[in-house]
């Protein structure tokens, strides 16, 4: 495998803060929407009143390209607020969690087993509360409290739930977050344990994520940070690719695999490298996109298979992957435009090949990944066997979310369920004939 120096994590230099130490000059110039292109004012909007499109951020790169280099990012704290001159930020934001700066993890065991020279996995599974949530909700919650509303709340499949509660907790705020009735029970224990209220919903997410949508209108004060404060939401993920292209010594790799559930993610990475060379912090980034979705609800990995743009809803979703399963992709065309454009694909993988994938990774290179961490490792073996991946690329895999959140998939779809062994005597010779019956059954 290819020997790459990495920089010293977390890039950290002995008393160094925040960019607000040394005058904060911000890059964020308000929203606009992403359909037709109607200029709207900063403030908790999420449609645009001329089409009722998608908003989202602005930024003035060239501004940014004035006042920001590589030397005095390497200098920051080690957190997403390094680039707050990249994230819709007004000012730079003070309290809340310490998110960011995971780990860039060569990976050459799993490299071998896959067939590749180059692998890194990005392990996203660091942040507080073991996902790469935290990096959105830090940026919403810091908005939210510039906004003035008292309550976070969120629809949810899983992972957001927890980090939109740590979020409250941290800020004082209350947190009130909505589930589909049959998650996770790993994940409703974290967001309880961290304080917040749950609601759990009869239905798919989508119906969870259409009552957040009314309530919206309804509840005065509350902050639905993946609906009425999406367009800041959003951009946490873009994080992840200024943290992979700084790691990597300022330069992008072949490859970036991710999973889909709405696409916000998969679209996001793609614009943090572009904002990275817009802003002059990086040469270029002719990366490829991958991504994965579960077989059981795979509407935008269909619609590329099809050579269309059109997603088509997935009413019911059927699979063991419940943080993927978002039927209504809200950046579903996005996603496809964007695998199209960058030469990439999205792949849909059955739980079966998803089960296999986080045991591989596991035993490989000892990270125990959730269900979206398989999907993703499962989309790149797929996509290696279909020939999209060179041996010879650079290849890096975003796995999100911590496996301990999601344990009772791991024996799921075995004929035969997993058992721990009769536990033995206190002695030399009760563990030499264990050990040796061990060795016959494996043999």
């Amino acid at each position: 495998m290819t020997q790459i120096a990495l920089r010293p994590e977390p890039f950290v230099t002995e008393g160094s803060s925040p960019p607000g130490a040394h005058g904060f000059v911000p890059g964020f110039r308000g929203l606009r929407c992403r359909a037709c292109g109607e200029v709207a004012p900063e403030g908790p909007l999420f449609v645009c009143s001329h089409c009722f499109g998608p908003l989202e951020a602005t930024y003035d790169l060239a501004a940014v390209r004035e006042h920001l280099s590589r030397d005095e990012l390497d200098a920051r704290d080690g957190t997403i607020w390094r680039f707050a001159e990249l994230l819709p930020l007004s000012s730079v934001p003070s309290g809340g969690l310490r998110v960011g700066v995971s780990p860039l993890l060569e990976a050459p065991r799993l490299a071998s087993r896959l067939g590749l020279d180059n692998l890194w996995v990005k392990d996203d599974s660091r942040n507080p509360t073991l996902s790469f949530k935290d990096r959105v909700v830090a940026v919403a919650a810091a908005r939210a409290a510039d906004f003035g509303f008292h309550t976070l709340a969120c629809a949810s499949t899983g992972n957001l739930s927890a980090s939109v509660a740590a979020a409250a907790a941290a800020r004082g705020l209350r947190s009130v977050v909505f589930i589909p009735a049959d998650l996770e029970p790993a994940k409703v224990a974290q967001a309880r344990a961290l304080g917040a209220t749950v609601v759990r919903v009869e239905g798919p997410y989508d119906d969870v994520n259409r009552l957040c949508l009314e309530l919206t209108d309804e509840l005065e004060g509350w902050a639905f940070l993946n609906v009425n404060l999406r367009p800041y939401y959003a951009e946490g993920s873009k994080t992840i690719a200024f943290e992979i292209a700084q790691q990597l010594g300022w330069r992008a790799p072949h490859v970036v695999v991710a999973p889909l559930a709405s696409g916000s993610l998969y679209t996001k990475l793609a614009r943090g490298f572009r904002e990275l060379v817009g802003s002059g912090l990086l040469d270029s980034a002719p990366v490829r996109y991958l991504g994965g979705q579960a077989v059981g609800c795979a509407p935008i990995a269909e619609a590329w298979a099809q050579g269309t743009d059109i997603v088509r809803p997935v009413e019911r979703p059927d699979t063991l992957v419940r943080s993927l399963a978002i039927g209504s992709p809200a950046d579903g065309a996005f996603s496809v435009k964007l695998a199209r454009d960058s030469g990439g694909a999205i792949l849909a993988v059955p739980d079966r090949a998803t089960i296999e994938a986080i045991r591989l990774l596991a035993e490989t290179e000892g990270i125990l990944t959730e269900t979206a961490g398989g999907v993703t490792v499962a989309a790149l073996r797929r996509a290696i066997v279909e020939g999209r991946v060179r041996r010879d690329e650079e290849v890096v895999l975003v796995i999100t979310g911590n496996g301990l959140k999601t344990l009772d998939v791991i024996d799921a779809g075995d004929t035969e369920p997993a058992t721990l062994p009769r536990p033995i005597a206190a002695t030399f010779e009760a563990f030499e004939a264990w050990w040796q019956r061990a060795g016959d059954a494996a043999a």
